[in-house]
């Protein structure tokens, strides 16, 4: 009865160094701490990470020649007071449109 069990498993898996090296790939692949699925989320982290990095190199070079403009020139400094933070001078009247988008996040900010 044993024998014929045996005879119905291919030699391959009948083999205690394939089986071995089976087991260690599925122990490498679901049970170790540097498993697959660990892997494939650190290197989905390490693709975001990247994106953010790129995002705020860029952002750092925008925000650098804003810098240098409104060191450089008082009417860029003039024209940013104004639009970032609604200044006016005495004897004018201000009017603010915004768009529906920029409605709903001042709305958001106020509530």
């Amino acid at each position: 009865m044993k024998f014929k069990i045996l005879e119905k498993i291919p030699p391959a898996f009948r083999n205690r160094y394939f089986l071995t090296v089976i087991i260690f790939i599925i122990w490498l692949s679901l049970f170790d701490s540097n498993n697959l699925i660990a892997r494939f989320k650190d290197l989905r982290e390490l693709h975001k990470l990247r994106k953010d990095r790129e995002y705020f190199t860029d952002r750092i070079e925008t925000d650098r020649k804003k810098l240098h403009e409104l060191k450089t020139d008082n009417e860029n400094l003039e024209k940013f007071a104004r639009e970032q933070y609604r200044m006016k001078k005495p004897d004018e009247d201000l009017y603010i449109i915004l768009t529906p988008s920029e409605d709903r996040k001042n709305n958001r900010r106020n509530n």
